[in-house]
C-alpha cells in the first residue's frame, strides 16, 4: 500500500461519507473534500453496518478518480444501491456506521503463493464475470488462502475452484478505517 493517511484525513473521509449520505437522503448537495490526498486517484469501498450487519456495500476498485469523489459517491451508492437491501433510511443513516477501505493499486498475481490473507484483497475474472472481496473479509471469517480464493470465485459466480485454472486473479492492499462503533 503505497498511501497512508493521516488521523485527521481518516476522519474527513468519514465525515464526508456520512454528509453525502445525508445529502442524498434529505435532498442537500453533495458535499465536497478537495486537496491533499482528496485528490489522489485511488480506488475505495464504502461498507455500512447497523450494529454487527452489514447494511450496504459498494465500491470503485479502480484508481481512475479523485479519491474524496469516489468516497462520497460509494457512501451514496452504498446507502441506496446495494441490490441486497432496501434504501437505507433516515433512521437508520443515525444508527449507522460507516467504513471505508481505500484501495492501492491492482497488481496481477501470477502464483497464489504470493497472496497474504489479511493483507490482500482479490478480483477474480472471467469474461464478464468477476468478484471482488476486501481484505478484510478473510479476517473476519477465519479463512485460509484457498477458502478465500474460493469465494472470490463464487462471489463472480464461478465455480469454487475455478481460480485453479482459465480465470485473472489481482491482489490489492487497502487502508480501512471506520467510525466507532454506537454504544447501546
Amino acid at each position: 500500500m503505497t498511501l497512508t493517511l493521516t488521523a485527521g484525513e481518516r476522519s474527513d473521509f468519514l465525515a464526508l461519507a456520512r454528509e453525502a449520505i445525508h445529502a442524498h437522503l434529505t435532498g442537500g448537495p453533495r458535499p465536497r473534500l478537495q486537496g491533499g490526498n482528496a485528490s489522489a486517484r485511488l480506488g475505495a469501498f464504502v461498507s455500512l453496518h447497523l450494529g454487527t450487519e452489514l447494511r450496504g456495500c459498494i465500491g470503485h476498485p479502480h484508481g481512475d478518480r479523485p479519491l474524496g469523489e469516489v468516497i462520497a459517491q460509494c457512501a451514496v451508492s452504498a446507502a441506496s444501491e446495494d441490490p441486497r437491501f432496501p434504501p437505507l433510511t433516515l433512521a437508520e443513516w443515525a444508527a449507522a456506521r460507516i467504513e471505508i477501505s481505500v484501495l492501492g493499486p491492482l497488481e496481477p498475481v501470477k502464483d497464489v503463493a504470493e497472496i497474504v490473507v489479511g493483507r490482500h484483497g482479490l478480483i477474480v475474472s472471467q469474461g464478464y464475470l468477476k468478484g471482488l472481496l476486501l481484505p478484510q473479509v478473510a479476517t473476519e471469517y477465519g479463512w485460509d488462502r484457498e477458502t478465500l480464493l474460493a469465494h472470490t470465485c463464487l462471489k463472480a459466480g464461478l465455480r469454487r475452484d475455478a481460480w485453479k485454472s482459465g480465470v485473472e486473479i489481482s491482489r490489492f492492499e487497502a487502508e480501512v478505517f471506520a467510525e466507532q462503533a454506537v454504544e447501546s
